[in-house]
């Protein structure tokens, strides 16, 4: 510790990365809602926040984790789970009158085609306005898992490399080559309201 008396500490959680305080002020000047998206290796988070004095107040929060009570099979860390885990958010923040949030992706960088981008679309997708550009956003065989699916049908002629890479898919008895059907099933679900 300095003992300089102009030397200024930096905030715990700017040193460990956690927070980057410019970026939160400057969101929370808006006076908006914002839509927080958290990635993490194989969930994501995505919730709708409110600017409180004496700490945010959380509207509405979604885990990934939840698209598993509706039969969700494949990973959670991917763009098309990202994008249902979005959708069922938005859904959930229509019920309670929310029509408007800014995104508030922390000290993640922004990247095309990211998750945050995919769960971001799904917010959109449920009737939320969240202000972005389309040319951000991932594609439409991103979202649905036909990529995954084109490369699974790719790598079929190689059993030992195809088991390593879908192990996880084979353990939950899906087959990652019908990824497609099984998003639509499970976002025509939520669209149904099981959520």
């Amino acid at each position: 510790m300095a003992i300089n008396k102009n030397y200024t500490a930096r905030l715990k959680r700017r040193l460990e990365q956690k927070t980057n305080y410019k970026k939160r002020l400057s969101l929370v000047k808006s006076h908006e809602l914002r839509l927080v998206v958290r990635p993490h290796l194989d969930n994501l988070v995505v919730q709708f926040v409110e600017f409180n004095e004496t700490g945010d107040k959380v509207i509405v929060t979604v885990n990934s984790k939840k698209l598993e009570s509706l039969g969700w099979k494949a990973n959670r860390g991917n763009i098309p789970s990202s994008y249902l885990t979005g959708l069922y958010a938005g859904i959930i923040a229509k019920k309670k009158n929310i029509k408007k949030a800014i995104l508030d992706s922390g000290s993640h960088r922004s990247v095309k085609g990211s998750r945050i981008y995919a769960a971001v679309k799904g917010v959109i997708d449920s009737g939320i306005n969240v202000p972005c550009s389309e040319e951000i956003l991932p594609s439409e065989d991103s979202i649905s898992g036909k990529i995954i699916s084109n490369y699974a049908s790719m790598l079929l002629k190689d059993d030992i490399v195809y088991k390593k890479q879908f192990s996880r898919y084979i353990k939950n008895s899906i087959k990652p080559e019908q990824l497609v059907s099984h998003f639509q099933e499970i976002k025509q679900k939520i669209i149904n309201g099981a959520v």
